[in-house]
């Protein structure tokens, strides 16, 4: 199946930048889509960012204008820098992956494990 390492996450100060890094073993498989989203207690698991493989980029509204985000198509990672971090941005951060089997032809879902990510002085 489809495996997803997470990079980067831990302990970030305020007004600091996050820099997390997801690649995807997936031989075998074609990644369609690719994202991190985040999770707290108490609240649904929001996008952070996401991106397809023709190149369409979705943003979450609480990232936009402090985020950048590409993708190494050939070694299947993305890579997101979200700037100006708070601490209402710690939480749990997912890498997520859309991806479709070569040989079947079906498409799931895949996630990470996850990182924490704490942002505090």
């Amino acid at each position: 199946q489809v495996q997803l390492v997470e990079s980067g996450g831990g302990w970030v100060q305020p007004g600091g930048s996050l820099r997390l890094s997801c690649e995807a073993s997936a031989s075998g498989f074609i990644i369609n889509v690719m994202a991190w989203y985040r999770a707290t207690p108490g609240k649904q698991r929001e996008l952070v960012a996401s991106v397809t493989s023709d190149g369409k980029t979705t943003y979450g509204d609480f990232v936009k204008g402090r985020i950048a985000v590409s993708r190494d198509t050939a070694e299947d990672t993305l890579f997101v820098e979200v700037d100006r971090m708070n601490p209402g941005d710690t939480a749990v951060y997912y890498c997520h992956a859309v991806a479709r089997d070569t040989l079947t032809y079906e498409e799931n879902s895949y996630w990470g494990r996850g990182t924490q990510v704490t942002v505090s002085s």
